[in-house]
């Protein structure tokens, strides 16, 4: 586990369950050992470290690419705390560039890490629920490993979109559904999809959010 994660699940993780008090529900079905894949909706930054600090083991999250390749100090600050997280990389261009994201996230989930992945592929602009990219089935089936859904509420309220301090509010939920298994699963485009589609709805099933058949779109100037 990176340094910085460890000493983050001893200061902030704790401080962060004081201040904000997330409900937690299904902890359970995380794998105590071993890798698996955590798929969850995205509405806020504060997803993430919301659910960091819920779950008492390391999570690499996928990070766009733009986190990695600022310039002056405080890109040089950004890429530093991505790599001290384990942050993995991912280029959303798609192509070669967006594969080498499921290279870098392979190996760690076969050496037992969990992985967090947004199968949207960016924030929720409306709070509704968008169709699912198949990265993160496809990765599961590559590392062999099973997939945990995860429903996130109220992280809005925290950190609304473009806004860079969290406020301390109350209400954020966080619920993991049963694992997934797609051990022995054919990887055509077609089971991809209709597993794809299955997570979003097991997702959709823990947030009640309502569901929307198409992509999320992208975010003018490549914010996420």
């Amino acid at each position: 586990m990176p340094l910085l994660y460890t000493i983050g699940l001893y200061t902030a993780a704790p401080a962060i369950r004081v201040l904000w008090r997330p409900t937690v529900e299904g902890l359970e079905h995380l794998p105590k050992t071993g890798g698996a894949v955590l798929a969850g909706n995205h509405l806020s930054v504060a997803d993430e470290y919301m659910m960091g600090a819920v779950v008492p083991r390391h999570i690499a999250f996928w990070a766009k690419a733009e986190y990695f390749t600022g310039t002056g100090v405080k890109g040089w600050a950004v890429k530093a705390l991505m790599n001290s997280l384990g942050a993995i990389e991912v280029n959303r261009e798609g192509g070669r560039a967006a594969l080498t994201a499921l290279d870098a996230a392979i190996p760690a989930l076969r050496a037992g890490d969990l992985v967090g992945v947004y199968p949207e592929g960016t924030r929720s602009p409306d709070g509704r629920l968008y169709r699912g990219r198949t990265g993160a089935v496809r990765l599961a089936m590559l590392a062999e490993v099973p997939i945990v859904p995860v429903g996130i509420m109220g992280t809005p309220a925290v950190q609304p979109i473009g806004t860079l301090v969290p406020k301390v509010k109350r209400g954020v939920t966080i619920r993991f559904g049963k694992a997934m298994d797609v051990s022995g699963r054919t990887m055509d485009s077609s089971t991809l999809r209709a597993i794809t589609d299955e997570l979003m709805a097991n997702i959709q099933a823990l947030t009640g959010q309502e569901y929307v058949g198409r992509y999320a779109p992208r975010k003018a100037g490549g914010e996420e």
